[in-house]
């Protein structure tokens, strides 16, 4: 590569590099062009047009040098800034991102000797696995447009983090305000940092990170129970969009328990978008084993309705009673034999027979329906 290049007028022009002293180094390939710093100031014609019309347009007085380099007394307005030439604004530290996790980093433990660790990389933050490991079991992502605002309306104080991109701040206008009055951190970004911050490309615009509601126990639920109650019980239904399909479903026929082997199932972030808000209306019930929780609710008064493709009481026909357990197991497997002997009442639904069963989420719904029919 030539390091010479000529201008509009044919004369070739030179770059120089200013080094610590104030000097110019001379090209490291040719080693030709160092010249002292005293004779600087006779290169004035190289520097910027605004540079020699500084004081007015006039000819003399002091200028911008070749480099576009400022005065002494403004290089040392920049040293007292905390700025050098050479060096780095070390702010840009402070804001660094590890990796695509949305849980926060912590400042580095204390170690036994100071002199063994560095000391600009002793101010870094790093991530501390022990918390993140802790922060992930409280806290979960939730996403989607509707499963926020709905969350929002029934647990702001739950919110720890927040994400927006700029098209959906309008409608969000309340829960920025909260988040700012209330000191919790929220970031409008773009749309690939909110795939990174959600884990997912179906975040619809917005991402909480908040604190999971742990499940109530059988005893707390029965306290507070209605004459008329049915509560869903879930054996081994782990799939985050047939959890959603069928809290949404609880929420439109006013089913609000919902037993379950695992109640942080229920906060996941596919499952919770798919409810589109009816996760808010729901309570996860957690006994000390999925038949011991089903034996408690038996002995407080409820029947236990368990389901099966091949035999039962055909829907159609049957009466549902006020107060309830509804047991419903996986799509493929269907439920335990013990699950089902523990049924007062077993329950099937009619159709056509071309498919073997329905969707555990489809049949939670006209299972649902048919409650709230015969007891709303």
């Amino acid at each position: 590569m030539n390091d010479e290049f000529k201008g509009k007028s044919g004369k070739v022009k030179v770059m120089y590099v200013r080094d610590e002293d104030g000097g110019q180094k001379p090209n490291p390939r040719t080693g030709k062009g160092g010249r002292p710093a005293a004779r600087q100031e006779d290169n004035r014609r190289s520097g910027p047009r605004s540079a020699r019309n500084e004081e007015g347009g006039r000819s003399g007085g002091a200028r911008g040098d070749g480099a576009g380099r400022g005065t002494p007394a403004r290089d040392a307005r920049n040293a007292d800034r905390g700025r050098s030439f050479g060096g780095r604004d070390n702010r840009a530290d402070d804001n660094r991102s590890f990796g695509d996790s949305p849980w926060r980093t912590v400042s580095r433990p204390p170690v036994a000797d100071d002199s063994q660790v560095d000391d600009e990389a002793s101010n870094k933050p790093v991530i501390d696995p022990e918390q993140i490991r802790r922060q992930r079991q409280e806290e979960t992502r939730v996403y989607g447009e509707n499963a926020c605002q709905a969350l929002f309306a029934s647990r702001p104080e739950s919110i720890v983090r927040a994400w927006f991109v700029q098209s959906v701040t309008p409608r969000f206008r309340e829960t920025l305000r909260w988040l700012a009055a209330n000191r919790k951190a929220y970031h409008v970004v773009e749309d690939a940092e909110l795939t990174k911050a959600s884990g997912t490309e179906h975040h619809g615009g917005v991402c909480f990170i908040i604190k999971k509601r742990m499940g109530m126990e059988v005893s707390e639920w029965l306290k507070k129970a209605d004459t008329k109650d049915c509560v869903l019980a879930l054996e081994d239904v782990s799939n985050p969009h047939n959890l959603g399909g069928i809290m949404r479903s609880c929420a439109h026929f006013g089913v609000k328990g919902l037993l379950v082997n695992d109640a942080s199932l229920l906060e996941s972030g596919a499952a919770v978008r798919t409810a589109e808000g009816g996760a808010e209306h729901v309570q996860a019930i957690s006994g000390e084993s999925f038949a011991s929780g089903l034996e408690a609710f038996r002995k407080a008064g409820y029947t236990i309705v368990t389901t099966s493709s091949h035999e039962g009481t055909p829907l159609a026909k049957a009466e549902l009673p006020a107060k309830m357990v509804l047991v419903l197991g996986q799509e493929r497997e269907g439920l335990s034999d013990s699950a089902f002997q523990q049924g007062d009442i077993s329950l099937s639904i009619g159709g056509t027979g071309n498919v073997e069963s329905l969707n555990v989420s489809v049949a939670t719904g006209i299972l649902l329906a048919e409650w709230w029919r015969q007891n709303a």
